[in-house]
C-alpha cells in the first residue's frame, strides 16, 4: 500500500480516573499504617536497650548487629510514620514497609518453629517469656494485616491530602 498514511498509535490506553472513594480509602490506609509505625517506634525509642534485647531474643542475628538494629529500628519506624502522615514517597515507603513487615513475620515464625518463647517486642517490651505467654499466631496475623495495608498503598499510592499529590499538581 504505497502512499497510505500511517496513523499514529497511542502507546498507552487512556487511564480512567480513580473513583473518589479509592483515594479516600487510600488516605485512611496510609494514615492507619502511619499510626502503626508511630506507635511501634515511640514504644521502643524510650528504651533502646530493651529494644536491642527484643532483637537478641530472636537468636537470629550475630551479636554485632543486635544493638545497631535494636537502636535504629525505632527511628526507621518513626521515619515511615512521618513520611506516611505527610504522604511523601507513599509507594516507596509502602514497599519498604512491606519488606520490613515480611521480615517481622519471618522472625516471629522462625522463633515459633524453633520453640523459642519470646514476646515479639513489636510495640515495646520483648524478650524471653514463659511458653504460655507467647502469642505467635496473633502476631503473625496482625503483621499480615499490616502487610495488606502496605500492599494497598503499593497498588494505589495516590491518596488525598498528600505531599505526593501536591507535588504532582
Amino acid at each position: 500500500m504505497a502512499g497510505a498514511a500511517v496513523q499514529p498509535r497511542d502507546s498507552a490506553p487512556a487511564r480512567r480516573p480513580l473513583p473518589a472513594w479509592s483515594e479516600w480509602a487510600g488516605t485512611a490506609v496510609r494514615l492507619g499504617l502511619a499510626v502503626v509505625w508511630g506507635w511501634a517506634g515511640l514504644a521502643k525509642i524510650a528504651d533502646p536497650a530493651e529494644a536491642a534485647q527484643a532483637v537478641r531474643a530472636y537468636e537470629i542475628l550475630p551479636e554485632g548487629l543486635v544493638k545497631p538494629i535494636g537502636y535504629g529500628l525505632p527511628f526507621l519506624e518513626l521515619a515511615f510514620a512521618l513520611l506516611l502522615v505527610i504522604g511523601l514517597g507513599v509507594r516507596l515507603v509502602a514497599g519498604a514497609s512491606a519488606l520490613l513487615l515480611l521480615t517481622f513475620v519471618a522472625g516471629i515464625a522462625s522463633a515459633w518453629a524453633r520453640g523459642i518463647s519470646i514476646d515479639c517486642g513489636c510495640f515495646g517490651g520483648g524478650g524471653h517469656v514463659d511458653a504460655s505467654q507467647t502469642e505467635y499466631l496473633q502476631e503473625v496475623l496482625r503483621d499480615t494485616g499490616f502487610l495488606l495495608l502496605a500492599g494497598w498503598l503499593l497498588w494505589r499510592p495516590r491518596t488525598r491530602l498528600s505531599a505526593d499529590g501536591w507535588l504532582a499538581s
